[in-house]
């Protein structure tokens, strides 16, 4: 049975239950998606993959795999590490978020503007929705009532979504950002929405509910992105800068930084489960495993490239 990342505080914690951590890797240059144990760095398996696969996301049991080349959507299941389903006629399907706690996934589409809603277990694509050109980044808020989304990889405007129905989300307003925003995520109390930049070395803080940027503080060289740590009581935000190869630990608590830790150049991704960090190079391929205070515990390069990875426990 598939452990849940939530339930993985460590790799070693996931051996005792019968679990293997797993770095997901999108190699996109090579079209495929590669399964990296941790902390070992052992090459599982090389999945095939639609052209150009880029963003990689993972619930308990399945992945999702966006390939904005090919249009495509790829659905692959975790107990097994298989393909189960490629959707098509997507434009240019971009991002990826998991639904917490059901079987579905959101996509940002940037042609179409549009968020596809996907029914994992059935694998279809059950709903599209308008949300505004260059769909991109998204953020869900943690009571599952809200959406975020970045209309662009540099944004002027973030829409924003009721999803109290999580399967006919609505957009019900626009924030702005007061620059160009790149990505986002809602803090674990889901008061706050931190927003990264691509035209400063900056993240903004926004309060959720007027909807207001109440804070700046400085950040690596732009553009950023964010993940938070997945424990009950969550203390750390990891901020990457691919430019500056490097990753800030900052306190959720005082939204002050706490250190910063060399990565690779350009590992602009970020993926947190349990006590683990992970974040893959664009122009070097290296996958580097952090534990949650920023100690390196693989450093290793596993493709020529590696757009994305996410945190996965196998059997």
């Amino acid at each position: 049975m598939l452990l849940s990342l939530l339930l993985v505080p460590s790799a070693s914690q996931a051996a005792s239950q019968g679990g293997t951590p797993v770095a997901l890797v999108t190699a996109e240059t090579q079209n495929l998606l590669i399964a990296v144990q941790l902390p070992s760095g052992h090459v599982m398996r090389w999945l095939r993959m639609p052209a150009e696969p880029e963003n990689v996301e993972t619930n308990g049991k399945y992945a999702v795999v966006v390939s904005p080349r090919a249009g495509a959507v790829t659905i692959v299941g975790l107990q097994r590490l298989r393909r189960l389903k490629i959707l098509r006629g997507f434009g240019s399907p971009h991002i990826a978020l998991m639904v917490p706690g059901h079987q579905l996934a959101y996509v940002t589409d940037d042609e179409s503007g549009q968020l596809a809603v996907i029914d994992l277990v059935r694998k279809r694509v059950i709903r599209k929705v308008f949300v505004g050109l260059g769909a991109h980044h998204l953020a869900m808020s943690p009571d599952r009532t809200r959406v975020w989304v970045a209309l662009g990889e540099r944004a002027s405007s973030i829409a924003v979504l009721n999803t109290r129905r999580l399967k006919a989300p609505g957009v019900i307003g626009h924030v702005d950002p007061h620059g160009e925003a790149h990505d986002l995520g809602f803090s674990p109390e889901g008061r706050r929405v931190w927003v990264t930049y691509d035209d400063r070395s900056e993240i903004g803080i926004f309060d959720e509910h007027t909807w207001r940027r109440v804070r700046l503080w400085p950040a690596g060289s732009p553009p950023q992105h964010i993940a938070f740590d997945q424990f009950s009581d969550a203390r750390h935000a990891y901020v990457t800068s691919g430019t500056d190869g490097t990753i800030r630990i900052v306190s959720i608590r005082t939204e002050r930084a706490l250190r910063t830790v060399s990565t690779a150049s350009g590992a602009f991704n970020v993926s947190t489960g349990g006590s683990l960090v992970l974040t893959s190079s664009l122009t070097n391929g290296v996958l580097t495993e952090l534990n949650e205070n920023g100690r390196v515990l693989l450093r290793k390069r596993v493709a020529p490239s590696a757009r994305d990875v996410a945190l996965a426990v196998l059997p």
